[in-house]
C-alpha cells in the first residue's frame, strides 16, 4: 500500500495524519488515520486588540471631526502571517515525506489556504509525490470522520 499523508488545515492549525493498516476484527475498514502531530498558528486565533493596538481600521479623525480613510496595512500583515504558517506546514510535510517515505499527499483546506500552500509546494516538495488538494475545511473533524469523508470521495483506499 502506498503511504498516505493527510494534512487538514484551517487558519489556526494544521493536523498531520497517516493512513495505517489495522488488524481489528471489529473494524471492517482495515485502514484508519493516525494523527501524529499538529501545528498551531496563534495569529489565526487572535482577534481585535490581541493582535492590533486598535480594532478600528482605516479611519483617522481630522480637524473639525472630519474623518479620512487610510490603509493601515493590516491585510498585508495578515497575508504575511498566513504565508509564514504555510511555509511551516510545507516544511513539516517535507519532514514526513522524507522520514516516512510518503508517496501520496492529501491536502484538505479552504481554497485560499490551498493557494498560499501552492506557492511553497511547487519548488520544495519531491516531484515523485502524488498530491491531491481538496478545498474543504475538515480540520475540526475526528480522524475517523476525515477518513470516512475522503474514502467516500475515493481519495483514500477503502481497504
Amino acid at each position: 500500500m502506498n503511504k498516505y499523508l493527510v494534512v487538514a488545515i484551517d487558519a489556526s492549525r494544521a493536523r498531520f495524519l497517516t493512513l495505517e493498516a489495522i488488524d481489528d476484527l471489529l473494524d471492517n475498514s482495515k485502514c484508519h488515520l493516525v494523527e501524529h502531530e499538529g501545528l498551531l498558528n496563534l495569529v489565526g486565533e487572535l482577534a481585535g486588540k490581541e493582535l492590533w493596538t486598535t480594532t478600528k481600521t482605516g479611519r483617522n479623525q481630522g480637524l473639525g471631526s472630519k474623518a479620512h480613510a487610510y490603509d493601515d496595512g493590516r491585510e498585508n500583515h495578515l497575508r504575511e502571517y498566513e504565508r509564514r504558517f504555510a511555509r511551516t506546514v510545507v516544511d513539516k510535510i517535507l519532514h514526513f515525506t522524507e522520514s516516512q517515505a510518503i508517496r501520496q499527499l492529501v491536502l484538505v483546506a479552504e481554497a485560499q489556504t490551498l493557494g498560499i500552500l501552492r506557492e511553497f509546494m511547487i519548488s520544495l516538495l519531491p516531484s515523485n509525490l502524488n498530491i491531491q488538494a481538496i478545498a474543504k475545511d475538515l480540520s475540526k473533524f475526528k480522524a475517523t470522520e476525515i477518513y470516512k469523508y475522503l474514502a467516500g470521495k475515493n481519495i483514500l483506499p477503502l481497504h
